[in-house]
């Protein structure tokens, strides 16, 4: 079994400043690090699929990187659009994918257990669109074609719309370029991606498309063409992939936030109840 942690869109600010003024970002970003920590099953690795930072700031960067080395397993970072490649790239220079990158994009493989990442980078500098390019979908094309080994892509920009109006404006804009080199992809089992600050899941090329939610904020849930952009505190949460070569990918939500239990599931048969002697 191999077990994937993937967090999102944690947005983390220099320290005394709230996201958006109102979202302790980093905080709710510890908060994550402690539930990984936490976690019955140590997960083989961990990805964090873009927006580190909120600005693309080294403090910010610091900040998430003093976080991320409390893990004790790999950490694979990507590039969101609140990040810029060149700002990873220096922050997270001993992480792996990242330490071997030359590129102008940052993208990369890895074996995680029995599953392949491929990491890519369709951030945008000074743009909130994502895109991944002609030269990064050549290597693409190059690397799945490298091994037959399950594989797991990851990517900020969803590559399909979500019905999200203001999200899906600012979504990826070769995502048809995109699906021409993954859908021939037999091996490629699943697309995980965040930006969207909810969990969706959706098809792609053929393939199981599942977005992350947020572990800092959330989008509000508005499918109006005019719906105005938003959000809002829903639960912070992010996503096991569980991966058993019997079944594939499975995967998980998990809460960054603890709730009453656990409790065992007892049987009330032969309990007498209130009124049954009558």
């Amino acid at each position: 079994m191999t077990l994937i942690a993937q967090i999102t869109d944690l947005h983390v600010r220099p320290n005394g400043l709230a996201c958006y003024r109102v979202s302790e970002t980093n905080m709710l970003a510890e908060r994550a690090v402690r539930s990984l920590l936490a976690l019955p099953q140590v997960p083989d690795a961990v990805v964090v699929t873009g927006d580190l930072s909120d600005r693309d700031d080294q403090r910010e960067y610091n900040i998430v990187k003093r976080l991320l080395d409390l893990l004790p397993m790999p950490v694979y970072v990507i590039p969101g659009n609140h990040d810029t490649s060149a700002g990873i790239r220096k922050a997270f220079a001993d992480y792996p994918g990242v330490s071997d990158n030359t590129g102008d994009k940052l993208c990369y493989t890895a074996d995680i257990g029995d599953v392949r990442l491929v990491a890519l980078d369709s951030s945008v500098p000074g743009a909130p669109h994502g895109e991944i390019g002609s030269t990064q979908l050549a290597w693409l094309r190059d690397a799945l074609k490298q091994s037959e080994k399950p594989t797991v892509v990851a990517v900020h920009h969803p590559p399909c719309s979500v019905g999200l109006a203001g999200m899906d404006s600012i979504g990826l804009i070769d995502s048809a370029d995109l699906a021409e080199v993954i859908e021939p992809a037999q091996h490629v089992e699943r697309i995980i991606c965040g930006h969207v600050h909810r969990p969706i899941t959706a098809a792609f090329a053929g393939k199981i498309m599942t977005l992350a939610p947020s572990v800092a904020h959330q989008v509000v849930l508005d499918f109006a063409e005019d719906a105005p952009p938003q959000f809002n505190f829903e639960p912070s949460a992010y996503f096991i992939h569980q991966h058993v070569k019997a079944t594939g990918l499975v995967s998980h939500l998990a809460y960054v936030e603890r709730f009453p239990g656990p409790y065992p599931f007892w049987s009330d048969e032969g309990v007498a109840w209130p009124g049954d002697e009558d």
